[in-house]
């Protein structure tokens, strides 16, 4: 026989406190650090501890002095560090790094799907990990606020860059980008009406910039339009279009969403060959590829090249520029996520509880999670649904 149970519903258990550690970035140019002293000075005062490896903060400029007053353990041994149970990285961790990782840890990183391997992805199945992309991490309204603060940094960048190479110190074409009572304004192109281009078009226009935007998207070329006004051309991507828009233009920004990992090329080698001698691009899409045939990843040592007459700066990871900015803006989500997850009673209950959440993860336990992921590399996967 069987008898009727009563219901059972999810609780809110009791706070949890972690041991968090933050580790010292070791991939290329990578500057940023996953919580400043200020997050860290929160979540100790809510009970956790904080071990933070030395010298973690120092290229974003981040003392450690400054989180060892704030009340994180400094650890010279990057052992220790690697052996907390919370693991706030920027970067995925290295193969030395995983070779630290006894295993069964809760894990938060960028994750890049163009730069993954089977052999991470079977190091998180065999160390059993738990792992979240903060890429995926989703607010009420359900947008993604990583993605969104990085966004904004890079379209704020694209411009700053444009100028720095644009100018004669440079050995740029010696131009300002407008606003100069008398003298023609910097043409300049950007594809992609997303947050990078959007905020890209901002700042181009707010110097006196002639701009002109181009997506395949109506709904975002719209949405820009609403922000930055109507003084901007705007249009689709029309390949002939864009030509001439190029052909006359001083600098081209590149800014498109990467399409199953990698961003389409739109800009034809052709294209660029009848660009106008030393006009600049900028493909901020080379993280996954790049928008222009002939860009070319190229790193801080050396940012630019030329390709018929043409200056590229190809240089992934352009938040790391401004490191300070792009780590706080990433403290904005590390510190107020842990406090809420110690807040649900662990990460296994704030996963019941948070929709915002699960979207995020893609290993849980030694599980991987993402399905599209796991295909990708003929691995097995189970949805997070069966394992929460």
């Amino acid at each position: 026989t069987y008898a009727t149970q009563e219901e059972r519903l999810l609780t809110k258990q009791s706070y949890h406190s972690m041991k968090i550690g933050v580790p010292l970035e070791t991939s290329l140019a990578e500057n940023r650090v996953a919580i400043t002293p200020e997050g860290v000075h929160m979540l100790v005062s809510q009970g956790h501890e904080l071990i933070v490896e030395r010298g973690a903060g120092m290229a974003a400029r981040y003392s450690d002095h400054a989180y060892s007053e704030a009340g994180a353990q400094i650890a010279d041994d990057r052992q220790t560090v690697f052996q907390c149970p919370m693991l706030l990285k920027v970067e995925p961790p290295s193969k030395d790094e995983l070779s630290l990782m006894p295993g069964k840890q809760i894990l938060f990183s960028v994750l890049q799907p163009n730069m993954l391997t089977k052999a991470y992805l079977q190091a998180m199945v065999d160390k059993q990990m738990t792992a979240i992309s903060y890429g995926g991490i989703k607010d009420k309204q359900g947008r993604a606020p990583f993605i969104r603060s990085m966004a904004e940094i890079a379209g704020n960048q694209a411009i700053t860059v444009a100028m720095e190479y644009l100018s004669t110190w440079s050995d740029g074409k010696g131009y300002v980008m407008g606003g100069i009572t008398g003298v023609p304004p910097t043409d300049v192109v950007i594809i992609g009406a997303g947050t990078v281009g959007t905020v890209a078009a901002k700042l181009a226009t707010a110097m006196g910039a002639s701009v002109k935007v181009f997506d395949a998207s109506l709904s975002r070329i719209k949405a820009l339009t609403d922000q930055v006004g109507h003084g901007i051309y705007t249009c689709t991507l029309q390949p002939q279009i864009l030509a001439k828009a190029l052909e006359r233009c001083d600098v081209a920004i590149a800014s498109l969403r990467p399409i199953q990992g990698r961003t389409p090329v739109v800009v034809s080698e052709d294209m660029v060959m009848q660009m106008k001698p030393r006009s600049l691009i900028v493909d901020i899409s080379i993280d996954h590829g790049g928008c222009f045939e002939t860009s070319e990843v190229t790193t801080w040592d050396a940012p630019v090249y030329t390709r018929h007459q043409v200056v590229h700066f190809c240089v992934p990871n352009i938040t790391s520029r401004v490191a300070r900015t792009a780590s706080f803006a990433l403290n904005n989500l590390t510190s107020p996520l842990c406090h809420e997850i110690a807040n649900m009673g662990g990460l296994g209950q704030a996963l019941r509880l948070s929709d915002n959440l699960r979207p995020s993860v893609y290993a849980f336990h030694g599980t991987l999670t993402d399905q599209d992921m796991a295909d990708r590399f003929n691995l097995p996967s189970t949805p997070l649904s069966l394992l929460v």
